[in-house]
């Protein structure tokens, strides 16, 4: 991915999504444009119509955070979209360097953190990296994301999403649920340009889904902390669930993920129910989900 054709694209899928109703401009006439024009994104953000021009057409190299913080507030951008921004302008400014004279290994997990993961054993617990790869889990989440390991997703959230069909069951609202994934990516490949991995992954991804590749055409961001999701697990039937998600200080770039159900709800006697199937099944610590690498530090 190249990092100014992000940069441009982004900043052009913004500008296109704000009304000048919505910036608080008075206009008359016919547009050709729905969104703003350069021109009035320059006003908003106190800058000269060529200097904006020149941000927008992916030139980030020097921009000021005050600058930047401008163009933010004039496109009204939220603050998956903010921090995306900022993240895109780091890389121009070569802030992101790849690691080299370096050679990939396959991650492991510490004994102390799988030991975490098997302590939670009401629901779903799991570790992904930002290209979504399920690197370990509990008994529970082993069992909730089956599916994930056998097929299509090879251990891969987003593979799973878009390129195994049985995932259209498995999240009722599929739509929504792909609109995240892909904009989960889309932060990620902000955050590293650089990662070859995810690189290949999104190549994979547009090249075999046409659902993925419009997704990631619109260049939606977001953060993916905590809230809801609806989930019908082949073994147990639906499921409405909570995640928290947490970033492992000593594994940057990992998140620790849990699923909870409300106490006393049908999605808990479900949980209960799924972790009895498991644990009849299977016994042991928490599986790794697929072996995926990661560049040594």
């Amino acid at each position: 991915m190249d990092a100014r054709n992000e940069a441009r694209e982004f900043l052009m899928s913004r500008r296109a999504k704000v009304t000048p109703e919505q910036a608080g401009l008075t206009v008359s006439g016919h547009r050709r444009v729905a969104g703003l024009r350069r021109g009035e994104v320059a006003m908003l953000a106190d800058v000269s119509p060529e200097y904006y021009a020149k941000i927008e057409r992916g030139h980030l190299t020097g921009v000021s955070d005050a600058v930047l913080e401008s163009v933010a507030r004039a496109l009204q951008l939220d603050d998956a979209e903010r921090e995306h921004l900022f993240d895109l302008a780091r890389a121009a400014n070569g802030a992101a360097r790849p690691v080299r004279g370096r050679r990939p290994k396959k991650w492991v997990p510490r004994d102390s953190l799988l030991r975490a993961l098997e302590a939670i054993d009401r629901g779903p617990a799991f570790v992904r990296n930002g290209r979504m790869d399920v690197l370990a889990t509990n008994a529970l989440g082993r069992a909730f994301y089956d599916e994930v390991f056998d097929g299509p997703g090879q251990g891969n959230l987003a593979r799973y999403c878009f390129l195994d069909e049985r995932a259209r069951a498995f999240y009722p609202d599929w739509e929504g649920a792909a609109d995240v994934t892909v904009s989960i990516l889309r932060t990620e490949a902000g955050r590293d340009p650089r990662d070859k991995q995810l690189h290949d992954l999104i190549g994979e991804m547009s090249t075999r889904s046409d659902a993925f590749r419009t997704r990631w055409g619109a260049h939606n961001v977001r953060r993916h902390g905590s809230g809801t999701k609806q989930f019908h697990h082949h073994e147990v039937g639906d499921l409405t669930l909570t995640y928290e998600g947490m970033e492992l200080t000593a594994e940057p770039g990992l998140s620790f993920l849990i699923y909870t159900a409300e106490p006393g709800s049908p999605s808990e006697e479900r949980l209960r129910l799924l972790a009895s199937l498991t644990a009849t099944s299977t016994a042991g610590p928490p599986r790794l989900g697929h072996p995926t690498t990661i560049q040594e530090r």
